[in-house]
């Protein structure tokens, strides 16, 4: 009985709501277009004393802590975040939450979402993005992939004020799903009011749930009754003017001042938090624009990916490097080769940076050299391609140490003590079984760039890891040989494990420009997917 009750909510609103009114909207906007062409100049000056009606967030005094006993109450659209539009962040969970068909589909979209007014348009956002998605892939989203894109866009004015009170509120019409992840886990709020979305089972239908859209100035006259907030921050539109103008102070964030004012950008150095995990696949900003553009040049980006692949695998390391850069891959090298020691019976260990998969196979390239990569998790597809020899490890330590220590009697080694991979300008904490097994060691530091798809993820299909990265149009690889750890910084001179893998991570960092971190492989899944990130492998009885 569940289903036909969705389906008849379903057809009553997309009869109703999005043909009958949206058609009225559309012409009455197609009818008034030349009149709003010949009124741009009063229709932007009765905004603007519109907006004067209260002062900007420049102007909020928020020194010697007066604040700090004070209830702000704002939206995060248009207030704390910069975009003048929230098809990013839709973009953003069809994507990575529904796959590329979805995306697509939400693309097109933009076809007539121009027509819509807010309400509407929010709607068919909403149905495009969620209907028939899991509970889990949202939430995962919104833990994972959202905030990263969120830190980016704040709005450095508005987070000034925000900072100095002691109790924060978020009213918002975006649905609380997409956001209260964020501002729970980075902003500190204390509570988020936004539009609930119906739900079957374990799956969203993509309707809005019986409360309907929320409105802001009733959220907030129901969620604090009679009291009033301190302060209220809000856009420069009428809507907001009314839901701030519920507070005992109010202040608005011009559009103008978000978008071209260099002060409201907000810098990596004063992130509420730290940004260190973060996953998906898109590493730009899904702006309707830019969306269109990688539809365009997937089947470029594909066909050019398995070329990468084939000259990685099927020519020498000179060739493959001529003709990788005229694919545009960029490969940097820094440093010396490190001579090998005569008298030593075992290989050079090299201990990198864990940017991707392919580290190991971009510092063969670099070399000219074969080398054996031990790695975790190592999908099939992933140990077929490459063109060097992979072992896996089993997370046993005395196993692991047993299998590192015949792989360097056999010649080199690369080995990546993080254990995981980060994107971010951190290194995560290294693992001290790698000093054990050998004097020789050459740390290298590398570093991996992309525009537009990341080569890493924590929740999605490991093997296609390699393809995300070569399908970016110019990825870049740096890779830095700082030269062998003097001996006295080694075991063979006294020092710990602990002590060797520390002094090692400093220097790579040191080298980079990153910093050093205690998180660990660990540490990393349970926050992008809940889990431990071990795979386990099905044992038939």
């Amino acid at each position: 009985m569940v289903f036909p009750v969705v389906f008849l909510k379903l057809a009553d609103w997309v009869l109703y709501q999005l043909l009958a009114n949206s058609c009225y909207r559309a012409a009455r906007k197609v009818r008034n277009y030349g009149f709003f062409l010949r009124n741009q100049t009063p229709r932007s000056s009765s905004q603007q004393q519109a907006a004067s009606l209260f002062p900007t967030a420049s102007h909020c005094d928020v020194g010697n802590n007066i604040r700090s006993s004070q209830t702000l109450v704002c939206d995060i659209h248009g207030v704390l975040l910069r975009a003048e539009t929230f098809f990013p962040y839709f973009m953003l969970v069809a994507f990575e939450a529904g796959g590329i068909l979805r995306a697509f589909l939400l693309l097109l979209s933009c076809s007539f979402l121009w027509v819509l007014d807010y309400e509407l348009k929010l709607r068919v956002m909403i149905f495009i993005s969620f209907c028939g998605l899991r509970k889990k892939d949202i939430e995962s989203v919104g833990r994972a992939v959202l905030p990263k894109f969120y830190l980016e866009n704040l709005n450095l004015q508005a987070y000034e004020v925000w900072s100095k009170t002691s109790s924060r509120v978020v009213f918002t019409s975006i649905p609380r799903v997409m956001v209260e992840g964020f501002l729970k886990e980075y902003m500190a709020v204390d509570d988020v009011a936004g539009t609930e979305l119906h739900t079957v089972g374990n799956r969203f239908t993509g309707l809005l749930s019986s409360s309907g859209l929320l409105v802001k100035h009733k959220a907030l006259k129901a969620y604090f009754g009679d009291k009033k907030p301190d302060v209220g921050l809000g856009s420069s539109s009428l809507h907001d003017h009314h839901f701030i103008s519920l507070c005992k102070e109010a202040y608005v964030v011009h559009k103008e001042d978000g978008r071209n004012n260099q002060s409201c950008l907000m810098p990596r150095d004063k992130y509420p938090k730290p940004l260190i995990f973060h996953d998906g696949r898109l590493a730009f900003l899904p702006t309707p624009f830019a969306t269109l553009c990688m539809f365009l040049w997937l089947p470029f980006g594909i066909v050019l990916a398995i070329f990468r692949i084939l000259v990685g695998i099927c020519l020498p390391y000179r060739l493959a490097i001529f003709w990788g850069s005229l694919s545009g891959v960029q490969l940097t090298f820094q440093g010396c080769f490190p001579s090998s020691n005569l008298e030593q019976k075992k290989g050079v260990l090299y201990v990198c940076t864990h940017r991707t998969l392919l580290d190991p196979v971009f510092l063969s390239t670099a070399l000219c050299k074969p080398l054996t990569a031990v790695t975790y998790s190592l999908s099939k597809m992933s140990e077929i391609i490459a063109p060097i020899k992979t072992v896996r490890l089993t997370r046993d330590r005395k196993q692991d140490g047993e299998t590192m220590q015949k792989l360097l009697s056999e010649g080199d080694l690369v080995v990546c003590p993080e254990g995981t991979t980060c994107r971010e300008p951190y290194l995560l904490r290294f693992s001290s079984l790698f000093a054990e097994l050998a004097d020789e060691i050459v740390p290298v530091a590398m570093n991996a760039h992309v525009s537009m798809f990341y080569g890493t993820t924590a929740s999605g299909l490991k093997w296609l890891d390699p393809i995300f990265f070569l399908m970016n149009p110019r990825p870049s690889y740096h890779v830095q040989i700082l030269g062998k750890v003097p001996p006295e910084f080694t075991c063979a001179g006294g020092r710990s494990s602990f002590e060797v893998a520390n002094y090692i991570q400093r220097k790579l960092a040191d080298a980079l420009g990153f910093e050093c971190t205690t998180f660990t492989r660990r540490d990393k899944y349970l926050m992008l997917a809940g889990n431990e990130g071990i795979v386990r492998e099905n044992k038939r009885n």
